[in-house]
C-alpha cells in the first residue's frame, strides 16, 4: 500500500484526513504534517522526514500538498529524490483524495500520480510533471574547443 503523507498550510492537511476518516475508517500509512505560521523550513523538513519514515511500507510513499512551488511542496520535493517511488503531487482537495484512497492498494507510486493528475486537472500536478515541462539543466563538456 502506498503511504500518504498530507501536508498542507494551517489546518486543512489535518481537516482533510478527519474528513478522509470519517468516511474511510483509520487511516493506515497515513501522516499529517501542518504548516503553521512561524514554522521554519527546517523543523518543516524534519517533520516530514519523520512521517515519510512512518508511512513507508516500501511500496512507495505519496506526498500530498496544497500550493505548487509553496514550503510544504518545496521540501516534500527535497526529500522525494533521496527515496525510490516516491511522488509530490500539487493541489489536493478533499473530493479529490476521497476518489483516489481506494487505489493506494491498487497501483504503485508512478501510476497514482498520472492518475491523480489526470482526475485532477487542471488543478493538480506533480513534481514529475513539473519537471518534464522544465528538464534539469545539464552541462555538456568538452563539445567546444577553445
Amino acid at each position: 500500500m502506498l503511504g500518504w503523507v498530507i501536508t498542507c498550510h494551517d489546518e486543512h492537511a489535518q481537516q482533510m484526513a478527519d474528513q478522509l476518516a470519517v468516511r474511510f475508517g483509520p487511516l493506515a500509512q497515513c501522516q499529517v504534517v501542518n504548516f503553521w505560521r512561524g514554522l521554519s523550513c527546517n523543523m518543516l523538513s524534519r517533520m516530514l522526514c519523520d512521517a515519510q519514515h512512518q508511512v513507508d511500507s516500501g511500496d512507495g510513499v505519496i506526498f500530498l500538498t496544497d500550493i505548487s512551488g509553496a514550503a510544504p511542496y518545496r521540501a516534500a520535493a527535497l526529500l522525494s529524490h533521496k527515496h525510490e517511488n516516491c511522488e509530490v503531487i500539487s493541489g489536493i482537495s478533499l473530493p479529490l483524495l476521497e476518489m483516489m484512497y481506494p487505489l493506494r492498494e491498487m497501483t504503485d507510486s508512478s501510476g497514482f500520480r498520472d492518475t491523480i493528475v489526470a482526475r485532477g486537472a487542471p488543478d493538480v500536478s506533480s513534481l514529475w510533471h513539473q519537471q518534464q515541462k522544465n528538464p534539469p539543466f545539464v552541462l555538456l563538456h568538452g563539445l567546444e574547443k577553445y
